[in-house]
């Protein structure tokens, strides 16, 4: 396998050329008291030290020998213990963090990028320091003083860190269901009773506490999620002194045995009597636990595009130094290589196609990503409606970061591996392991069947277009910008067929649901990425718009970066932006050919 190098270029130019950050960020006065332009680069660099030189090193391993249960006792792989240590006293569990209690209070746009570096390097780790940030976002957001003084300031220095318990063995997406009791105590406390199964990170050696952020319900609470708390519970009580004191009765019973994410601990944690104290209103503790679940579902975009990164790194790598056959004009032009037996594979045209592939989706992911997080970043920053404008995009957009990122996330590594051959199919190349972890990416954190449903019917049909206009009014203005600049006609003219069809989709498909609701959920699936694909032409046009004024104004000054940018959007625009015609057909055929069949006929 290839040594991981950190895309710092590219980053650099998502920050700073296509998207502005640092103008963006002293416009903000929360986050202008937080970061610049140098700090944010110097974020980067170390932040790339620690993926390059430590995390790439126990990767393979973890995968290797993975998780040990014994006795209860959950033991990460061999260097996992201490790379967490050299992370943590890094101050990398603090990056995103409330600077109130310790944090550093990074944006989004700076965090998102630190996690992809973690993801491609090694996801089983990331998934530990990740899941921890998305709890203190939720007890930042939702906790009380006391609360928020006693956890958060000790998970910001990776002394503690974090699950989220939410699924049990009968109760996967439908979380009205659940079963585990919280009952209340004199003291204020509850009394937390109940099993969870597939808890990342709900036992492991790495931390000399875990706190659980657990899914219950009182005795009386409303039936449904309406009923639903949030409880903060942890695997040893806190003493007054912030001591550590006696074990809370949480309890690991078992670890699953997993495809992939093998250095990973995902357990099933048994609680029985164990003291919590509620996080949010109760009854309400759903919405506290999508403060972290959208978060974490961003972060798992993200963990497929980590993934899809470093097949693209293995996978141009092996295809430059693998010699096999000669070109198919070598008759015609001459031998590519006449010194050796053969020519590279980079000769062949579907190799080109398979690695252009993944890097017009991969470097498009990431721009897109970028793209989201300052939408995030304006929502939480930003003021009146350059506040209300992010909030509507980043919640419109997180299905798609998490659907859509890990369907080509999964679609890439599997094209690494098919560029690698048999080699890519055993365990000594390493290359199979990708496949193999970014496969739960397209499962935990709301299947993306459940996103699409999510964008569709929630966020497009329940807002009756509205939360999509925000979108498509952004991108018209972009075309509308650039409608007498003719060098950008080559991305302009098709990104702006492209938004026509997808307004013209949405309104056909609500049309169509007034009649048949079923017609959402026949579609959604193909709604979802029929938006991806032109939500990344809008993306691909901003940074081809970049590059051109980048090669006209600095000549042969990075021009190599500038041209490679031009080539792989006119590639996009060419042969990826044209996939979603077959899904605007496939979402337009009904739901009739899925329901007219009976379940006994299948």
């Amino acid at each position: 396998m290839a040594e991981y190098k950190v895309p710092l270029k590219d980053m650099s130019f998502l920050l700073y050329e296509v998207f502005k950050a640092d103008e963006m960020w002293q416009k903000l006065p929360k986050l202008a008291e937080q970061v610049d332009k140098d700090t944010a680069q110097a974020i980067l660099q170390e932040c790339a030290k620690i993926a390059e030189q430590e995390l790439d090193l126990i990767a393979r391993q973890g995968d290797e020998i993975g998780v040990s249960f014994k006795d209860g006792v959950v033991t990460t792989a061999p260097g996992y213990k201490e790379a967490f240590k050299t992370y943590a006293e890094g101050g990398w569990t603090a990056l995103g963090g409330d600077v109130d209690y310790g944090g550093m209070g990074m944006p989004k746009m700076l965090t998102a990028m630190h996690e992809e570096m973690l993801c491609s390097a090694d996801i089983s780790f990331a998934l530990y320091p990740v899941l921890t940030a998305g709890a203190a976002l939720s007890l930042a957001k939702h906790g009380s003083e006391e609360l928020k003084e006693r956890y958060l300031t000790r998970m910001y220095a990776g002394d503690w860190s974090a699950s989220m318990c939410l699924t049990e063995s009968h109760s996967g997406s439908d979380l009205g269901i659940i079963r585990t009791k919280a009952i209340p105590q004199d003291d204020g406390s509850y009394s937390i009773t109940g099993n969870k199964i597939f808890i990342t990170g709900g036992e492991h050696d790495l931390t000399e506490n875990i706190v659980h952020l657990v899914l219950a319900k009182l005795p009386d609470a409303p039936a449904g999620p309406r009923g639903i708390s949030l409880f903060l519970v942890p695997k040893y009580n806190v003493n007054d002194d912030e001591s550590l004191g006696e074990h809370n009765n949480v309890s690991c019973g078992s670890i699953e045995h997993k495809m992939g994410i093998h250095a990973s601990a995902t357990c099933v944690m048994n609680f029985d009597d164990s003291k919590g104290f509620l996080v949010g209103e109760l009854n309400k503790g759903l919405a506290c636990m999508f403060t972290m679940m959208n978060f974490e579902r961003i972060g798992v975009g993200i963990q497929g595009l980590g993934a899809a990164v470093r097949s693209y790194q293995n996978a141009l790598e092996y295809a430059k130094d693998r010699l096999q056959g000669r070109a198919l004009d070598s008759k015609i032009n001459g031998v590519k290589n006449p010194t050796q037996e053969a020519d590279s594979i980079m000769v062949h045209g579907d190799v080109r196609r398979m690695l252009l592939n993944m890097k017009a989706l991969n470097e498009g992911s990431r721009a897109l990503a970028s793209y989201i997080s300052m939408q995030l970043d304006y929502a939480t920053y930003g003021e009146g409606e350059e506040q209300a404008k992010g909030e509507a995009l980043a919640a419109l957009m997180t299905p798609i970061a998490k659907a859509f990122f890990t369907d080509l996330g999964f679609e890439n590594t599997v094209a690494g591996q098919q560029v690698f051959g048999g080699h890519g199919y055993i365990r000594e190349w390493g290359q199979e392991q990708l496949v193999r972890d970014a496969r739960i990416t397209q499962i935990y954190e709301g299947t993306n069947g459940i996103q699409a449903m999510d964008l569709l019917m929630r966020k497009v049909a329940g807002s009756k277009g509205t939360m999509l206009k925000v979108f498509t009014d952004e991108v018209s203005t972009f075309i509308e910008s650039n409608k007498d600049n003719q060098t950008m006609n080559e991305f302009i003219l098709p990104l702006a067929e492209a938004l026509t069809d997808l307004s013209e989709l949405t309104s056909d498909l609500l049309s169509k649901s007034e009649s048949d609701i079923n017609e959402l959920g026949a579609s959604a699936n193909d709604y979802l990425h029929v938006f991806g694909y032109t939500a990344m032409a809008f993306i691909w046009a901003k940074m081809a718009q970049v590059s051109l004024s980048q090669q006209e104004s600095n000549g042969e000054s990075g021009a190599d970066f500038y041209q490679s940018k031009l080539h792989t959007a006119r590639y996009f625009f060419a042969r990826l932006l044209p996939r979603r015609l077959s899904l605007i057909a496939s979402a337009k055929s009904g739901s009739d050919c899925l329901f007219a069949i009976d379940d006994e006929l299948f």
